[in-house]
C-alpha cells in the first residue's frame, strides 16, 4: 500500500481542513511542510506536484489531489462512517452551503497571493492588511452566524457530530483571533468552535501543534 504524504503548511486554512479530515478518520500520513513565507509552493518541485503552486496536495490511495474540499469529499466517498457529510440530500446541500461559505466566499480574499498584493500596493502595508482581514473575516462570519440560525444547527454546524462545515469553520475562526476579529456577535459559531478545540482530533492538528 502507498504513503500517504500530505504536503502542507502549518497556518494555512486549506492545509488545517485537510489535517483535520485524516486525523479524524485515524489516516495515519507523512507530513512535508511547504513554507508559503519562502515561497516554497512556487518552487518547481512543488509545482510539480500542484500547477496551481498551492497548498495542501494530499497523497493517498496511489493518487495525488488537490483542494481542500474535494479532497474531503473524496475521503467521505471513499471510507465508510466519516460524517463529513449527511446521508440525506438535503443535509449535504446544506452542508456543502456552509462549507463554501467559508471556502468559497472568506478564503479567497484573505489569501496570501490576495493579501501579499493588497499590502504592496497600500501606502501602510500592515494596515492595509489588519484592515482587510478583520472586514472580509468579520463580515463572513457575521453571515455564517446567520445561516447557523436553523433548526438543522445542532451541537455542530449540522446535527450533532462534526460534519465538513465544522472542519471549514475551525481552521476561519483560528484566522479570526489571529487577526483579532470581534466575534461578540457570532456567539453559535464561538461555542461550536469551542467544542470542536475540545475533540483531540481536531486539537491535534492545531497549527500550534503542527510541523512548520
Amino acid at each position: 500500500m502507498s504513503e500517504t504524504v500530505l504536503y502542507d503548511y502549518w497556518r494555512s486554512s486549506a492545509s488545517y481542513r485537510v489535517r483535520i479530515a485524516l486525523n479524524c478518520l485515524g489516516e495515519t500520513y507523512r507530513s512535508v511542510p511547504v513554507d508559503l513565507l519562502a515561497k516554497a509552493h512556487k518552487a518547481p518541485e512543488h509545482l510539480a506536484l500542484n500547477p496551481q503552486g498551492l497548498v495542501p496536495v494530499l497523497e493517498i490511495d496511489g493518487e495525488r489531489f488537490t483542494q481542500s474540499l474535494a479532497i474531503i469529499e473524496y475521503l467521505a466517498e471513499t471510507r465508510a462512517g466519516t460524517g463529513f457529510l449527511p446521508a440525506d440530500a438535503i443535509g449535504r446541500q446544506r452542508v456543502r452551503a456552509l462549507s463554501y461559505a467559508i471556502a468559497m466566499d472568506i478564503h479567497p480574499t484573505c489569501n496570501l497571493g490576495v493579501v501579499s498584493y493588497l499590502m504592496a500596493n497600500a501606502e501602510d502595508g500592515e494596515a492595509a492588511r489588519r484592515n482587510w482581514m478583520r472586514k472580509f473575516i468579520g463580515e463572513g462570519l457575521l453571515a455564517f452566524e446567520s445561516l447557523l440560525d436553523h433548526p438543522a444547527t445542532g451541537r455542530f454546524c449540522h446535527g450533532d457530530q462534526p460534519s465538513m462545515a465544522d472542519i471549514c469553520l475551525v481552521p476561519q475562526v483560528y484566522n479570526a483571533r489571529r487577526w483579532e476579529v470581534d466575534l461578540s456577535a457570532c456567539p453559535r459559531l464561538v461555542a461550536i468552535d469551542q467544542r470542536c478545540a475540545e475533540i483531540e482530533v481536531f486539537a491535534r492538528v492545531h497549527p500550534d501543534r503542527t510541523p512548520r
